[in-house]
């Protein structure tokens, strides 16, 4: 590696030619097609950053001590923060994303990493949500023996708005339900195996490293079972209607979230939320903000939600984008990564958009 890094040194003419070059293509264009490194497939690094507390800071070399003073050594130390740990991971895509336009990196430029690798750092967010996705699972396989189940679900379609939506609202749900009656599930409306078609939403979990082994989709659990003996209720998202295919469930909706106002809701139905903002993934980060906003702190989560905002909003161009959507969508920026918010909103927009666009240029090109 350090032969090679030699070889593409400033002092070696091959990279100092760049000046000679024409100017049809950017240097950092050359280089990434002339670079000899080859990226790694697989890598994990881990980092432990430990952070030593000053014993002065903390009034510990003091050489009175009094019984205020013990409590406040104890109080400051309990809160003394001593080990933290972070896990990259480096993976090559497993989808080709050539139609693509990425924005050119300083990282690209110096290191050789094309946009092709992507890093995600993990975060204890993921990791719960992880946790929690499983544990539900695991009580729906059991049967959800002495409990409701609680299944947050879109009233149409599985695009990366939704399935974002579902995923981070149905954690929200748990993580602040004081009653222990409720399995709070996400279910995904479409069957396991179609999951493949859905290019976009498949990368976005695979880099937000949600395990996808834990999520249910609506193949691998019967509602109607649930709903025959009285146990079933649905947190309705995105819409005031349930799935055409899924109406005979339409009695078991308790909770309309983020509706829009007008729409028709269910006589029967008592908490119903107006979404005032474009995207659902806003009114769902907003939620986040006010009772932990530390778990927006995480690049996984942030990218979940992110992802939502921007295609919800078409980056944030759509005429019913609100000051909020793009306050939020600035807050969680560092979802984006290396990639900013136009390069990561083309990374989770559908192919056959890309495919559409090219069709149309080639059109007006003819």
């Amino acid at each position: 590696m350090s032969e090679e890094l030699m070889e593409l040194s400033p002092e070696n003419s091959s990279v100092s030619g760049f000046k000679e070059e024409s100017s049809e293509h950017s240097p950092s264009e050359k280089w990434l097609k002339t670079s000899k490194i080859t990226p790694f497939i697989q890598l994990d690094i881990q980092a432990e950053l430990i952070e030593q507390t000053n014993s002065d800071h903390l009034g510990y070399g003091h050489s009175h001590h009094t019984p205020e003073a013990g409590e406040k050594h104890q109080a400051l130390k309990s809160h003394a923060i001593t080990n933290t740990e972070k896990t990259y991971t480096v993976t090559r895509r497993k989808e080709k994303l050539s139609s693509v336009l990425l924005p050119l990196s300083a990282a690209s430029y110096y290191s050789g990493v094309s946009p092709e690798m992507e890093i995600v750092e993990s975060c204890q967010t993921i990791e719960k949500l992880n946790a929690y996705l499983k544990a539900k699972k695991d009580d729906v396989n059991a049967g959800v023996p002495g409990k409701f189940l609680r299944a947050v679900m879109g009233s149409d379609g599985v695009d990366v708005g939704t399935v974002a939506s579902i995923i981070t609202y149905s954690f929200y749900l748990d993580v602040t339900s004081e009653s222990d009656q409720f399995c709070t599930v996400p279910i995904i409306n479409i069957n396991r195996a179609n999951l493949g078609s859905h290019v976009e939403l498949k990368w976005l979990l695979d880099s937000c490293h949600i395990d996808q082994s834990s999520l249910i989709f609506a193949d691998e659990i019967d509602l109607g079972y649930y709903d025959l003996f009285g146990s079933l209720k649905i947190v309705l998202l995105k819409g005031s209607k349930i799935n055409s295919k899924q109406e005979k469930l339409k009695h078991a909706v308790v909770e309309n979230f983020h509706c829009r106002k007008g729409e028709t809701i269910y006589p029967w139905v008592k908490t119903v939320i107006t979404g005032e903002e474009c995207s659902c993934c806003t009114a769902i980060a907003d939620k986040f903000v006010n009772y932990s906003p530390e778990i927006l702190a995480g690049k996984s989560f942030s990218k979940l939600l992110l992802a939502g905002i921007l295609l919800d909003t078409a980056n944030l161009r759509d005429p019913s984008c609100t000051s909020k959507d793009k306050y939020t969508a600035s807050l969680l920026i560092n979802g984006a990564g290396r990639y900013g918010c136009n390069g990561f909103y083309q990374l989770c927009m559908p192919p056959h958009h890309f495919l559409s666009i090219s069709m149309f240029t080639c059109y007006c090109y003819c």
